[in-house]
C-alpha cells in the first residue's frame, strides 16, 4: 500500500528547495528567461546551497551529482536490505519542488540528465563507471549529459528514426540529425539512438554514447523557445561521426535482439513520472498565485454567485493537481519496488501535464489583466509559457493515452 507521508529527508529536501526558490531563485527567474541562460556561477552556488540546506545525501541524490547520478534507478544503496528504495520518490519530491521555483533551472542543473537512465539500465559496468565518473567532482568544471532520440521526422514515432549507424572495423559511423536536445550543446556526452536499417523498426536500433569533441559530431542551432527559455535546447549533427565500439551502449550482446533497445526505452518509465512531478510544481505555483490574488481581492464567504464561481474554479484546479500528484507517486512507488509501471508512468505524465496546463490557464483567467503582465515580479505569465511543453516532451499526451489504452486492453480477457 502506498504511504503518501514523506520521510523526514524528503520533507527536508522539499522545504529546502522551496525556501531557496522563494528567496533566491524566483527573484532571478525573469532575468534568466530574458537572457536565455542561468550562469554557471549561480549553478555552482545553488548546488552548494542545496547541499547545505538539504544535507549531502538528499541533495546529491536529487541533483544527480553523487556516486549514482540521476537518482531513481536501481536499488537505493542507502536503504537497509529488504526495505524498498525511496530513490524515485525522492527525485519526484525534489522535481516538483524545484519546478515550483523555476523548471528551467531544474533542466539546466549539471549532471547526466536524461542521458543517465539508459546508461544505468543498459550500460556495461565499465561504461557506467566511465561515463558517470566525470560527475563525481565538478569543483573545477561543471558537466552535463544529454539524451538524443528525437529527430525532425521522428518525435513520438520513435520507430521512424533515420540516423544511421554502420559498423566499420572497430568503430561505428553515424550520420543524422537530432533536435530538441536538452543541454545538447554543452553536454560532455550524449546518448544517441541510430538504426542499422530503418526497415527493421526497433529491432534495428542501437544506442551509443557520443562524447563531445568526437570528429563529425557538432552542434547545429540553439532553439529560441516560447517557454523554459533559460534551458538550453540544441540541434545535434552527426556527419561520418566515428564512435568506438566501446561506446555502443551495453555492448554488442545487448543489441542481439529488440530487447536491447526496449531496455533503453524502459527508462521512460522512470523519467515520465518526473516530468509529471515537474508539471505539478508549475501548476501548484500558478494555483497558489491565483488563490492569493483572489483572497486579497474578494471576500469569498459572502453569498455572491460570482464569488462562489471563483471558489469553485479554484477548487477544481486544486482537485486536479492533487489527483495528478497521486498518479505521480503511484508510478514512482512501483518504480522503487522495481515493478512494471509503464501504464502508471504514462498516466502520471499525461494527466499531470493537462492538469498543470489547466491550472495555469485558470490562474491567468482568475487574475485577469494582472495575470498577463510580464513585469519584474510577474511570474504567472512565465509559468503559462513554460507549462505547455510538459504536455509534449517525453512523449505527447496523445501518445501517453495510446500507451495507457494498449496496457489496459492487453489485460482484458476475451468474452
Amino acid at each position: 500500500m502506498i504511504d503518501f507521508q514523506l520521510t523526514d529527508k524528503q520533507r527536508q529536501l522539499k522545504d529546502a528547495l522551496e525556501g531557496l526558490g522563494r528567496h533566491v531563485v524566483r527573484p532571478q527567474s525573469l532575468a534568466w528567461d530574458r537572457d536565455h541562460t542561468v550562469s554557471e556561477a549561480f549553478l555552482r552556488q545553488f548546488m552548494g546551497m542545496a547541499r547545505a540546506f538539504a544535507g549531502e545525501g538528499s541533495a546529491e541524490r536529487f541533483l544527480g551529482t553523487g556516486e549514482e547520478p540521476g537518482a531513481g534507478h536501481g536499488a537505493d544503496r542507502g536503504a537497509p536490505r529488504g526495505k524498498p528504495s525511496q530513490a524515485n520518490r525522492t527525485a519526484a519530491v525534489g522535481a516538483e519542488a524545484l519546478a515550483w521555483c523555476d523548471a528551467a533551472l531544474l533542466l539546466a542543473m549539471p549532471g547526466p540528465g536524461l542521458g543517465g537512465p539508459p546508461v544505468r539500465s543498459t550500460g556495461t559496468p565499465e561504461q557506467r563507471q566511465r561515463f558517470f565518473g566525470i560527475f563525481k567532482d565538478m569543483s573545477q568544471e561543471l558537466r552535463w549529459g544529454a539524451y538524443g532520440l528525437t529527430e525532425p521526422g521522428a518525435g513520438s514515432d520513435v520507430a521512424a528514426i533515420r540516423t544511421t549507424c554502420v559498423k566499420d572495423g572497430d568503430a561505428w559511423v553515424l550520420n543524422g540529425r537530432k533536435c530538441y536536445i536538452t543541454n545538447g550543446a554543452r553536454a560532455a556526452w550524449t546518448v544517441i539512438f541510430a538504426t542499422v536499417d530503418h526497415r527493421l523498426g526497433r529491432a534495428g536500433h542501437r544506442a551509443f554514447v557520443v562524447e563531445k569533441g568526437t570528429p563529425g559530431f557538432s552542434v547545429g542551432k540553439i532553439e529560441d523557445k516560447m517557454g523554459l527559455r533559460a534551458s538550453e535546447t540544441a540541434e545535434l549533427v552527426l556527419e561520418d561521426c566515428r564512435v568506438p565500439e566501446a561506446n555502443l551502449l551495453g555492448g554488442a550482446d545487448a543489441h542481439a535482439s529488440k530487447e536491447g533497445f526496449m531496455t533503453a526505452m524502459k527508462t521512460f518509465d522512470t523519467t515520465r513520472p518526473l516530468v509529471g512531478a515537474m508539471a505539478c510544481g508549475i501548476g501548484r505555483a500558478a494555483y497558489e498565485h491565483a488563490r492569493y490574488f483572489v483572497r486579497e481581492r474578494y471576500l469569498l464567504s459572502r453569498p455572491i454567485p460570482r464569488y462562489a464561481a471563483l471558489a469553485e474554479r479554484l477548487a477544481r484546479v486544486g482537485r486536479r493537481l492533487e489527483a495528478a500528484r497521486a498518479l505521480v507517486h503511484h508510478a514512482v512507488y512501483l518504480a522503487d519496488l522495481e515493478q512494471q509501471n509503464a501504464k502508471e508512468a504514462s498516466m502520471a505524465k499525461a494527466y499531470a501535464g493537462q492538469a498543470a496546463v489547466h491550472a495555469c490557464t485558470e490562474a491567468i483567467d482568475l487574475c485577469g489583466a494582472h495575470g498577463t503582465l510580464a513585469g519584474s515580479d510577474q511570474l504567472l505569465e512565465k509559468w503559462f509559457r513554460d507549462i505547455k511543453v510538459f504536455d509534449i516532451f517525453e512523449g505527447t499526451g496523445n501518445i501517453q493515452r495510446v500507451v495507457i489504452a494498449k496496457r489496459i486492453v492487453s489485460g482484458l480477457k476475451a468474452f
